[in-house]
Parts: structure tokens; C-alpha cells; sequence
């Protein structure tokens, strides 16, 4: 219960399991993120019961340039079965650079979902900015 407001959080702490795959091998890199969340308030009939699976392809190309795709797909096990899922499909382009000294990656995405809850939008667009800090 850590959100400053009741509509960005779930007003409950969680618990799960998580998993991670990478691979590497040039110029890609792959692999996929799997959790699974449970809330910690027994006998409340709100208690979050939410799925994460996110894949990842990575194809790297001269100059710090890459392709991705890596979309979050979600499902909230409380809903109807009508609303349960989030489904994007899509990707993007990035950049690792460096700033003075300070390297970064920049990318933008953009996803269809092809599969939404009745309350949900169309698209996803995402732009990420990483400040990096490799030892």
C-alpha cells in the first residue's frame, strides 16, 4: 500500500513469484520475464491477482542502434474472462549514446493491443530514457 493515491495502487502489499531467460548471442538478445502477484489481504474480496509476462528481442546494429520489441502482456485472474487479458503487439528502435561520460539508452515503442479489457485503449506507445551505470 505504498501508492499516493487509491487509483495508482492496489492499497494492499503483494507477493510472487518471478522468473527471467536471457539470451545473448550477437547481434541479438532475447528472452523473457514471467511474474505472478498476489495480494496479502485474506478474506478481501479486492485482493489483487495479477499475471506479468514480458518478452524481449533485441537486434543491435552499428553505431549503438538497435530494433526491440517488448511488450507487456497482462492479466488481472479477478476480472471476467472478457476483461481479463492485455495483449500488445508491436516494437521499436533505441540508441545506447553517451552524454559526456554518462552512457544512456533511449528507445520508443509503439503497440497495438489486439487483445484489451472493454476499458482499455487501442495503442501503447512507450519512450524509455536509462541513465546507465555499468561497473
Amino acid at each position: 500500500p505504498t501508492s499516493t493515491d487509491d487509483a495508482l495502487g492496489a492499497g494492499q502489499w503483494g507477493i510472487g513469484p518471478s522468473a527471467i531467460v536471457v539470451y545473448i548471442e550477437k547481434p541479438w538478445v532475447a528472452g523473457f520475464l514471467a511474474s505472478n502477484t498476489w495480494g496479502l489481504n485474506p478474506g478481501d474480496d479486492n485482493r489483487v491477482n495479477s499475471f506479468l509476462f514480458q518478452y524481449f528481442v533485441n537486434y543491435n546494429l552499428d553505431g549503438g542502434w538497435y530494433l526491440v520489441s517488448a511488450p507487456i502482456m497482462t492479466a488481472n485472474w479477478n476480472a471476467e474472462s472478457s476483461d481479463r487479458w492485455t495483449i500488445p503487439i508491436g516494437g521499436g528502435v533505441g540508441r545506447v549514446f553517451k552524454v559526456g561520460r554518462q552512457p544512456m539508452n533511449v528507445n520508443s515503442q509503439i503497440f497495438y493491443n489486439i487483445e484489451k479489457p472493454s476499458t482499455g485503449g487501442d495503442w501503447q506507445w512507450r519512450l524509455q530514457v536509462q541513465w546507465m551505470f555499468p561497473k
